[in-house]
């Protein structure tokens, strides 16, 4: 799916609910416990269950891409299962230093 800047999506499979800050260039597909993420408002599917991975996601946090930085998306309600983007398990975003006060 195409993404723009202020898309919410949600997961099929747990609480987990995300705003794409910054959209790659081209399709791709977010995932969630191993499931595309839907529209907000879209219902989801039956008998889905979250695929094993590592951990969840954390509110208000950033995660990116590992392959493409460009991608940030913003976790808005927190969830058990683990975000993906094209099946690779995304990173959380590291803070920038603040420079030095003298």
């Amino acid at each position: 799916m195409t993404l723009k800047p202020g898309t919410r999506l949600r997961s099929q499979v747990d609480a987990t609910e995300v705003v794409v800050v910054r959209p790659p260039a081209g399709d791709v597909v977010i995932s969630c416990g191993g499931h595309p993420m839907i529209d907000l408002q879209a219902t989801p599917a039956e008998g889905l269950t979250a695929e094993p991975g590592s951990g969840g996601t954390q509110v208000g946090k950033r995660y990116t891409s590992p392959q493409d930085e460009k991608l940030e998306i913003l976790v808005t309600k927190p969830g058990a299962s683990a975000l993906a983007v094209d099946g690779v398990e995304v990173v959380l975003k590291d803070a920038k230093p603040l420079p030095a006060s003298d």
